[in-house]
């Protein structure tokens, strides 16, 4: 006895592994943009830490500057 296959059932298999297909490949780009975008928040996220350092440091220095020239001026 030979196990046939219909039209519908040959069409419902080539429909069911195309969306398996489809969905596995969305799920990737997924992970990849995601990936992406936690990375690159990270990266700014860095780089607004170094910009409120540096903002810090120069208002430090500018303050330690302040008195000395404070003083030159008073003996000019």
């Amino acid at each position: 006895m030979k196990d046939h296959l219909s039209r519908a059932e040959i069409r419902k298999d080539a429909v069911q592994d195309v969306v398996q297909a489809a969905a596995t490949t969305v799920g990737q780009v997924t992970s990849i943009v995601t990936g992406a975008v936690r990375d690159v928040a990270g990266a700014v996220g860095g780089f607004a830490t170094e910009i409120f350092a540096i903002r810090d440091s120069a208002r430090k220095a500018a303050g330690d500057q302040l008195p000395e020239a404070a003083a030159t001026s008073e003996h000019d």
